[in-house]
Formats: C-alpha cells, sequence, structure tokens
C-alpha cells in the first residue's frame, strides 16, 4: 500500500469535495470564459494595428502568431471599451474558478508515474503547461489592471506570449479530457456515480478513499466559488460602466468615483508630471503643432488651430486595463481637416504618425489608420466638455478617435506625419 503521508498517494488528498462532477462543471465554465478572454484578446491585439507601424506593435518578433485579419474598424465608436471591458472583467470574475479549479485537480500533478502511456504523457505535459500558463496569464494581466508592473521586460510581448503558450495547451487538454467531462456530467445528471469508467477505477481518482468529514457539499462548493466570482464581478465592473457601480469598482486601477470634479473630472493613466511635460513647452509662446505630408510642413500655434473649422464629438477613453470613461465632449479640428493643409483631400487622407513631447514611456508616438483619419469624428482635441484641456489630459492638444484603445489617444501632442506608414 502506498505511504498515505506522501501526496503521490491518492489517500494523502481528503478533502471530500473533490471529484469528476465538481471537476467538469469547473472546467465547463472555464472553457466558455477562456474563450472568450482569448478572442477578446486577440480583438484588443488588432485595435493596436500592429502592421500599420512599427511604433504600434510591441510584439515585432511574433511570427505566424501575429496574423492579422482585418483593419480595427470605427463603428460601433464603443467597440473597444466593450471588447477590452469584457476582457478584464471577465478575467478577474474568472480568478476563482480557476483557483478553485487547479485545487480540484492538484493530486494529478503528483501521480506515479509520470506517464502511463503517450497520450497520458501530452495530458501530463499539456496540464503543466495549462497550469502555469494560466498563473502566468491571470497575474501579469492582474497586475496590468492595477499598473503594478513589477514583471521582467514589457507586460505586451509577455502577456502576448503567454496568452498563445496557455492557449495551445488549453486547446489540447480539452480535446484529450472533454469526452470524459461532458461523460462524467451526464452520468450526474442521471444519478449515477460520475467515478465510474466503463467499471474500471482510474489509477488515481479524484474522490479520496479516506475522505475527511464533509463541511460542506458539493454543490455547496460551487456555490461558494460562483459567490467569489459574483463579488469580484460587482467590485470590478463600474470601471467599465456608467452610473452607481462606478463607485463600487474597488479593484479598478482608478477606484471609486472619478478623479476630481468639473470638465476635466474623468480617469487619467498618465499625468503631465509623471511624463516630464512642464507648462514653460506648453504655453501659447512655446508650443506649436508641426503638421507634415504631402505638400510640405505647416506650424501651428493653439491660437491659430481655434481659428480653424471646429468641430464636436461624444466620445469615451477606452483603456487596455480594462477602464473606460463615459462618453465626454470634445471640440477640436478634425484629423482630415489638418490632412487636407498638407495636401490631401478628406477622402485620400492617409494615414498619421502622431508625436508627443513627452520623453519616455510607452507610445509616446503611435500611428493611427486612414479609416481611423477620414472618420469625422477623429479630432485634434483642444477643449473637453466646453473647457479648455488641463494639462493632465493632454494640453495644448491631444487625439481622440472613435473605437480605438486609450494609448492611441495621443495627449500633448508636438507632431503629426501624414502619408502612408
Amino acid at each position: 500500500m502506498p505511504d498515505q503521508r506522501l501526496p503521490s498517494s491518492p489517500g494523502f488528498w481528503r478533502s471530500p469535495l473533490r471529484g469528476p462532477w465538481f471537476t467538469s462543471v469547473l472546467g465547463v465554465v472555464l472553457l466558455a470564459g477562456i474563450t472568450v478572454l482569448f478572442v477578446t484578446g486577440l480583438l484588443s491585439y488588432a485595435a493596436y494595428n500592429p502592421d500599420l507601424s512599427p511604433v504600434n506593435d510591441k510584439t515585432p518578433d511574433k511570427g505566424l502568431l501575429g496574423f492579422y485579419l482585418f483593419a480595427w474598424p470605427t463603428d460601433p465608436y464603443w467597440l473597444y471599451r466593450l471588447t477590452q471591458g469584457v476582457h478584464v472583467t471577465l478575467g478577474i470574475t474568472l480568478v476563482p474558478v480557476l483557483l478553485a479549479k487547479l485545487w480540484s485537480v492538484v493530486p494529478k500533478l503528483f501521480a506515479l508515474p509520470p506517464a502511463r502511456s503517450l497520450a497520458h504523457a501530452l495530458e501530463r505535459i499539456s496540464l503543466l503547461l495549462l497550469v502555469g500558463g494560466a498563473l502566468f496569464e491571470f497575474v501579469t494581466g492582474v497586475l496590468n489592471i492595477q499598473l503594478d508592473y513589477v514583471f521582467p521586460g514589457s507586460f505586451y510581448p509577455l502577456h502576448f506570449y503567454g496568452a498563445w503558450v496557455f492557449f495551445a495547451a488549453f486547446v489540447v487538454h480539452v480535446a484529450l479530457r472533454a469526452p470524459a467531462a461532458v461523460r462524467n456530467l451526464r452520468r450526474a445528471r442521471e444519478g449515477e456515480s460520475p467515478q465510474e469508467e466503463t467499471g474500471v477505477q482510474p489509477e488515481f481518482p479524484l474522490v479520496s478513499p479516506r475522505p475527511s468529514e464533509p463541511t460542506v457539499s458539493r454543490r455547496g462548493g460551487l456555490w461558494l466559488v460562483g459567490g467569489g466570482s459574483l463579488l469580484l464581478f460587482g467590485t470590478t465592473v463600474g470601471q467599465n460602466v456608467d452610473g452607481p457601480l462606478r463607485r463600487t469598482a474597488l479593484l479598478a486601477p482608478h477606484g471609486g468615483a472619478d478623479p476630481g470634479s468639473g470638465p476635466n473630472g474623468f480617469q487619467i493613466n498618465k499625468t503631465a508630471a509623471s511624463r516630464g511635460i512642464v507648462a514653460s513647452e506648453t504655453s501659447e509662446e512655446a508650443w506649436r503643432l508641426v503638421v507634415q505630408g504631402r505638400s510640405g510642413t505647416v506650424r501651428l500655434s493653439r491660437a491659430e488651430l481655434l481659428e480653424l473649422p471646429l468641430h464636436s464629438s461624444a466620445l469615451p477613453i477606452a483603456c487596455v486595463e480594462g477602464w473606460s470613461t463615459s462618453d465626454q465632449w470634445w471640440r477640436g479640428v478634425r484629423l482630415r481637416d489638418l490632412a487636407a493643409l498638407v495636401g490631401y483631400d478628406a477622402e485620400e487622407a492617409p494615414d498619421v504618425l502622431v508625436e508627443s513631447l513627452q520623453r519616455h514611456g510607452a507610445f509616446r508616438r503611435a500611428a493611427l489608420r486612414a479609416n481611423q483619419v477620414r472618420d469625422p469624428r477623429s479630432l485634434l482635441a483642444l477643449d473637453v466638455n466646453g473647457e479648455p484641456l488641463t494639462p493632465d489630459h493632454g494640453f495644448p492638444a491631444r487625439v481622440i478617435a472613435p473605437a480605438v484603445p486609450g494609448v492611441l489617444n495621443t495627449k500633448w501632442v508636438a507632431r503629426m506625419t501624414f502619408g502612408d506608414l
């Protein structure tokens, strides 16, 4: 008889909650949730327009993994707010499910021998990659949401490559385990023991041969997991929706109500001070917008920009961390009108490379596609909600465009270069 004091023995694991039905229910929830996470993650990747310009692509050596199927649209204008909000909120909500699932199958990690067949070896390898990948993706994602960049390197390539490793292991694991999970759920519905597999007891059963006294049923355990997920949902979702739920978003990176009050009282990521922006370089005397294009270069002061035809757009700011603002009322010069100043008709306005005054940090340079430049709602904004931009919101001028990630709405704009990128 195996030594019951060793984790390689089934008798070492004594919780009466573990079992095929409990694990299968959690697995089905994760199957649906992780699929949505992966799809919305790919949509977030697409929203950055990574093949438009090297400045937007944070994973330059991605090879075939960087397949890109379509240009990111500008309609509906809240598209990125929705997809990234779902990605982040669902990821946080699934944390208790993931931890419960890992807890439910942890005895399998210690099973001996390590491999009984080729199929079993593939399953064990996929399980190790799955567990490691899941923990890596969820941990880096949560840290990114909280703006805590304690991991080495850039979040973008780490999360991108980690997602592919995790999802490959996830697909292999699902292919190997899905038939058994379906049988377990069907048998549980029919009142049969889900542990029975054609009358043969598995070599390392999830059901303990000497369970402790139960303190909660398996259904109660699922309710506990579901309650934890509901609590995390309630303390996260408000960062991406309008209304009173914003005050419950305790896990949001900007937590609670919008900062400050007045026309500029909505969330920000980068302050002017954090990016080295000083008043002397944004003053009316010092600051000029440089616009370059087919017909040459134009330099414009803020006062000269205010003399051009001005237009308004009601657009949110939505960031990769999952938070977004409500629709703000922006006023400024259309990007396609700026393109017209340097030799392009509105209908043929090309891509644009936007450069900021900020001296450090990601996306001090960012590119927008031609369809984004041509959209009449895309502005070089000078005012918001009836008042001039504050320094933290990008004074003297910032880009605002529909359906783009927040980092592409460049603040403290200094130069715009129109042309094919």
